[in-house]
């Protein structure tokens, strides 16, 4: 079964992925808005493309993780300071983003919500 992991902010993200073991597994990481009150992201497109990512899941290796990040609340993402944003290893300019760590497979905005796409990146095992 994937380990699904939830992080809010970017040094919590920071600490997680450190200590995170791999042992050569697949760590899937999805970065989006804070949730609001009802549940729901502040950003539209994340709410756009969760159930596809949500549905997309299902192939990925039963031994890797799969991370959704926090990146903050709209005005904490809109920051072209955000660290989020400068991390060489994230390197975000678009929410909702997905990303392999440490490797080249990357989804960003639109592209999240693609079936094939996505079919393709989480059975993608290298």
């Amino acid at each position: 079964m994937v380990k699904v992991h939830h992080v809010t902010g970017y040094d919590h993200f920071l600490r997680f992925v450190k200590d995170i073991k791999n042992d050569n597994q697949v760590t899937n990481i999805l970065f989006s808005g804070s949730k609001l009150e009802n549940g729901l992201s502040w950003c539209s497109d994340c709410v756009e493309a969760n159930p596809f990512i949500e549905t997309a899941l299902k192939k990925a290796p039963e031994d890797s993780h799969f991370i959704y990040v926090d990146v903050g609340d709209r005005s904490t993402w809109k920051n072209m300071n955000n660290p989020f944003r400068k991390n060489t290893d994230t390197h975000l300019s678009v929410i909702p983003t997905l990303i392999r760590w440490k490797q080249p497979q990357r989804l960003e905005g639109e592209q999240c919500t693609k079936r094939d796409l996505l079919e393709m990146f989480f059975s993608d095992e290298e």
